[in-house]
């Protein structure tokens, strides 16, 4: 059985490569994910450190900040690889589902580092991986709108089924594969017990709406 490290952002595309490498039979050592110094918050999905803690309580998995800027993303990216390496993991799982720059760019971190990428949806159907998170009983709201892609009636909704279907009819994409939506998940097999976190009033950032949260 061999240890990995996962890229972690919070939303259900790594949840589910999570939850899809332990069913492969791999064993997960430790998350990384990539924090912004500058605004004290994971990047892409505004993590907090305080909610990363509450993660790390409930998965029982280690999670490491990789603590980084922009301009050294790539290299700082590296460095938490290889430490994770030093610590055993010999696989890095990510949630990538068919976006090629984004796959190449994961295949030449790991590259760099010696260690082997692992991408258990890529190629998969959009929707049906969707459906399959909650299928699983994963619980996730929307917690980022890119209203030029979304409506943003769409913020902090609970991801179901319905919900799927609805943002697929208003003409996006419904994994949000393209930077629709982003989500949290706060429950599911992963969790030894749902996130308790409350839900704070939303901010209207230029084309984005985003709906933060802290513990409770």
């Amino acid at each position: 059985m061999k240890n990995f490290v996962a890229s972690y952002s919070g939303g259900k595309d790594s949840i589910l490569a999570i939850d899809k490498a332990i069913a492969a039979g791999y064993q997960p050592s430790q998350l990384i994910t990539t924090f912004n110094p500058d605004k004290q918050r994971s990047w892409f999905h505004g993590l907090t450190s305080p909610i990363l803690q509450l993660v790390e309580n409930s998965m029982q998995i280690p999670i490491q900040k990789i603590v980084t800027t922009a301009t050294t993303y790539s290299e700082n990216f590296e460095v938490g690889l290889a430490e994770a390496w030093q610590l055993g993991a010999k696989i890095c799982v990510f949630g990538d589902i068919d976006i090629i720059s984004h796959l190449q760019w994961c295949i030449t971190r790991c590259d760099n580092v010696g260690i082997k990428p692992y991408f258990p949806l890529w190629n998969k159907n959009r929707k049906e991986l969707v459906h399959e998170f909650i299928n699983l009983g994963y619980k996730a709201r929307i917690t980022i709108v890119n209203t030029t892609l979304l409506d943003a009636r769409f913020l902090g909704e609970l991801l179901t089924h319905q919900l799927v279907d609805e943002i697929e009819a208003s003409g996006a994409d419904p994994c949000g594969e393209n930077g629709e939506y982003h989500t949290f998940v706060y429950d599911g097999p992963l969790f030894n017990k749902p996130l308790a976190i409350k839900y704070l009033e939303k901010i209207e950032q230029g084309e984005y709406v985003i709906l933060p949260y802290e513990p409770l």
